[in-house]
């Protein structure tokens, strides 16, 4: 059927349009607001969305911290040089041992670049206190390797760490991204994500606050970014297309204000598509939003029917997508391109520093 083919995802984009660095303030990015029963749309401030979202209704915020996960190095062997963006949740390191004064290590997986004469067992040395070796090789450039380091990783990472900016930004990251690409509400303990929830960077404590005393409720979920946010979709069917496998919690506290909140008939809005995926995703794992520490590879595509969310905010997203795909489950393929469409027309900024949607 033609609305599983990739091609019906696809929409051309001028590149002046993908945004290459954020705004000066978050929340003087423009917002479109989609009305999906009206099919109407209309041209906001971001700093204005507290006018548009529904009193007594819930946003989800996703917490998790980007981490500056990704290092360059050099080939023990050869001299050669070798980037490496680390995409294991922090989490998830099962570190052998803690000892400050030798070497920690832990098996995780990664991209290496370029994957042309890395061989397994080969060492990559980034600096004398931290370094890898191969283990195994996947597709598109993913390998397990075995990390080593002295001290704390953390601290190793913030301070020769690079941010893993999405690839549509043709630009090295800048003192400005260390900040910006972090929403204000990222919390340090839960650090490790590889790129940000990027619909959650237009807001700043002020429209926050805004949005509280309009008596609109806020809660967080846990998502890690990994990398597979931005693997295109590589067939032509897009129901055989594999999501990516990512790490999520759910506190006991969120998953009950969340189950309260649907009963009383309040209106349950995730700020991005990570939030979408969690909530969506341990519902389908659980048959109810509750408690939950673990993996989610739930793909949403038309068809799919939402069982916790109301409406969303989100970015423009990439063609082709996967995320397209989901935010034209929500709300239909040809309204989004219409939208999108519309947006292009005005003039709208794209992707991870580009501009946002409210769909209601």
């Amino acid at each position: 059927m033609r609305k599983f083919s990739l091609s019906y995802y696809d929409f051309n984009l001028p590149i002046e349009l993908i945004a290459q660095y954020p705004l000066k303030k978050r929340s003087e990015s423009r917002l479109l607001v989609l009305n999906r029963q009206k099919k109407s749309f209309i041209k906001a401030k971001f700093s204005e969305i507290y006018k548009f979202i529904p009193e007594n209704s819930l946003l989800i915020f996703n917490q998790s911290k980007v981490i500056p996960a990704r290092l360059f190095g050099i080939k023990e062997s050869t001299g050669g040089r070798v980037e490496f963006l680390l995409l294991t949740p922090l989490p998830l390191l099962n570190i052998k041992t803690k000892d400050k004064s030798i070497w920690n290590t832990c098996t995780a997986q990664g991209l290496l670049r370029p994957s042309k004469g890395i061989k397994v067992g080969m060492k990559i040395v980034f600096r004398d206190d931290i370094y890898l070796k191969t283990i195994k090789k996947y597709e598109y450039g993913k390998w397990d390797i075995e990390l080593y380091w002295k001290g704390n990783l953390i601290d190793i990472l913030k301070k020769i760490g690079h941010i893993p900016l999405p690839p549509y930004i043709k630009r090295k990251d800048e003192e400005i991204d260390h900040n910006r690409y972090q929403t204000v509400f990222a919390k340090e303990e839960k650090i490790g994500s590889v790129a940000a929830p990027t619909a959650g960077l237009h807001f700043d404590q002020k429209t926050i606050d805004d949005i509280k005393q309009k008596d609109i409720d806020i809660d967080f979920i846990t998502l890690y970014v990994g990398a597979g946010t931005f693997a295109p979709i590589r067939c032509d069917d897009i129901r055989d297309h594999k999501m990516h496998s990512e790490y999520v919690e759910v506190s006991q506290e969120t998953a009950k204000k969340i189950m309260h909140a649907k009963e009383k008939g309040k209106k349950i809005i995730p700020v991005g598509t990570t939030s979408v995926r969690t909530l969506e995703g341990v519902y389908e794992k659980l048959g109810r939003v509750d408690e939950y520490v673990g993996w989610i590879d739930l793909f949403i595509y038309p068809g799919f029917k939402f069982k916790v969310i109301d409406h969303m905010i989100t970015n423009f997203h990439l063609p082709k997508s996967s995320l397209l795909v989901l935010v034209s489950a929500f709300a239909g393929r040809n309204f989004i391109l219409d939208a999108y469409n519309f947006a292009i027309k005005n003039k709208y900024r794209f992707f991870s520093y580009g501009d946002c949607m409210l769909i209601l």
